[in-house]
C-alpha cells in the first residue's frame, strides 16, 4: 500500500497569482527524450498487444524517446511531480489543481498545440485545468468509475453500489464479506457520498466533493462499516485483476481498463454504472514547471490529440476520447467505443476534483487534507 503522508499530498489551494515564467512562444529542436507519469494503460507501445501502440510512431516522427513511470493514485502522481525530474503527467481532476496552485505545472501556450481546436468544447475550459483563463493542461481522456462484478455470482448486473458498501448476501447466497474491494485513495470518500446522496436524501448532498461536517461524518461512518467487508483496498490494476481471477473477489469499484483486460482473457466479469450514478475522471496532460524536455513535451501534447491515438486509447482503456471526431475513427479492435464507454453520459459523471475548505455549494466544506488523514486511518482499521 502506498505510504501517503497528509502533509505531502494535502496542498492548500490558496489564492491565485502565479508568478511562473510565461509559456514559450515558439519551439526549438526536440531534446531526444520525454519522461511521462501516467496511469497504467495510458501510454502504450505495443508490448501488451501490438495493435495498441501510439508511442513508436511518435518516437520515429520526433526523435523523442518516451519513458513512462506508471502511478496508481493521484496522490502518487502529486508526490512524483513534487520530486521533479519529469516532463508530463496525465493528471486527474483531484490532482490537477493541487499541481497548479502548488506551482508544479506551467501555463501552456495552446497556439503551439495546433490540434487544440479539435478538443471537445465540454473540456476546453474545464475548471480542473483552467485557472484564471489560463490553460495548464491538455485534455487526454475521460470516463466513469464502474462497478465490476463476477458474472458467475451476478447473473444480472447489480443495480446499486450497496453491494460494496452494505453487509448482504450476494445472488449466489454467500455473504459479501471478504469478497468486495474499495479504492486505495482518499478521493473514494466521494463514492460513499454519492451513494448516500440517494440513500439518505435528508443529508442534502449536492456535490460528493463538497461535504459539510455532518455529511462528511456520515460518509466516514459508511466507509468504516465497509472496512469489515473489504478483501483489499486496491490501487494496482494487475493485483486487482488477479484477485478477481484467483482470490474469490466478486464485486468492486474499478476502471474500465481492468474490465476490458479481464474480458480479453475470457474471464467472467462485466461492469455497470448503478442507479446512484458514478464518480469519474477527466484527465489532462500537464507539463512540469521545470520540465527537462519541454520541446518533446509540446510535441507529445500535440500528438496526444491525433484521431488514431484517441480512438485506440479509448478502445484499449475503456475511456472516452477528448476529440469528438475520434468517435468516427476506426479503432484496432473495431469496437463502437464511444457508444460502449458512455460518450453521451458526460453530464451524468461526477468528475474527480480536489475538495477545498471554501466550496461553491455550501460555503464551508471539509478540505482534502482532512480526507487524506481520515481515509488512511480507515484503511488502517482506526
Amino acid at each position: 500500500m502506498l505510504n501517503l503522508k497528509p502533509l505531502a499530498v494535502g496542498v492548500v489551494l490558496a489564492a491565485a497569482g502565479h508568478s511562473l515564467a510565461a509559456p514559450p512562444k515558439q519551439l526549438g529542436k526536440p531534446e531526444g527524450r520525454l519522461d511521462i507519469i501516467a496511469w497504467p494503460g495510458y501510454v502504450e507501445r505495443g508490448e501488451t498487444d501490438k495493435q495498441y501502440d501510439w508511442v513508436t510512431a511518435f518516437e520515429k516522427d520526433t526523435g523523442c524517446k518516451v519513458n513512462v513511470k506508471t502511478a496508481a493514485t493521484s496522490d502518487e502522481m502529486v508526490s512524483l511531480m513534487n520530486q521533479g525530474g519529469y516532463d508530463l503527467v496525465t493528471a486527474s481532476g483531484d490532482a490537477s489543481l493541487r499541481l497548479v496552485h502548488g506551482k508544479k505545472v506551467q501555463e501552456l501556450n495552446i497556439d503551439l498545440i495546433p490540434s487544440w481546436k479539435t478538443v471537445d468544447e465540454r473540456l476546453k475550459n474545464a475548471p480542473w485545468h483552467t485557472v484564471e483563463g489560463k490553460h495548464f493542461g491538455v485534455p487526454y481522456q475521460w470516463g466513469p468509475n464502474v462497478l465490476m462484478y463476477n458474472t458467475q455470482v451476478f447473473k444480472e448486473a447489480p443495480t446499486s453500489w450497496s453491494v460494496v458498501f452494505e453487509p448482504q448476501n450476494l445472488p449466489d447466497g454467500k455473504p459479501n464479506k471478504g469478497r468486495v474491494q474499495a479504492y486505495d485513495g482518499p478521493i473514494y470518500i466521494a463514492d460513499a457520498a454519492l451513494y448516500l446522496a440517494k440513500k439518505k436524501p435528508e443529508l442534502g448532498i449536492k456535490d460528493p466533493y463538497e461535504l459539510n461536517a455532518k455529511q462528511y461524518a456520515e460518509a466516514l461512518a459508511l466507509l468504516r462499516g465497509q472496512k469489515a467487508l473489504t478483501h483489499r483496498y486496491w490501487h494496482d490494476v494487475t493485483v486487482q485483476m488477479n484477485d478477481f481471477k484467483n482470490e474469490g473477489v466478486a464485486v468492486s469499484s474499478a476502471w474500465p481498463y481492468q474490465v476490458n483486460a479481464l474480458k480479453a482473457e475470457k474471464k467472467p466479469v462485466d461492469s455497470t454504472i448503478p442507479s446512484e450514478g458514478s464518480t469519474g475522471w477527466a484527465d489532462s496532460t500537464m507539463m512540469h514547471t521545470d520540465a527537462p524536455h519541454p520541446v518533446c513535451a509540446y510535441k507529445w501534447m500535440e500528438w496526444s490529440l491525433n484521431l488514431k491515438l484517441q480512438s485506440a486509447l479509448a478502445e484499449w482503456f475503456g475511456s472516452n476520447p477528448v476529440v469528438p471526431a475520434a468517435c468516427q475513427t476506426a479503432a484496432p479492435g473495431g469496437a463502437a467505443f464511444c457508444q460502449k464507454n458512455g460518450f453521451e453520459r458526460f453530464d451524468q459523471v461526477k468528475f474527480w476534483k480536489t475538495p477545498v475548505a471554501k466550496c461553491a455549494s455550501q460555503g464551508t466544506c471539509v478540505p482534502y487534507s482532512k480526507w487524506t488523514q481520515d481515509y488512511i486511518a480507515i484503511m488502517g482499521g482506526r
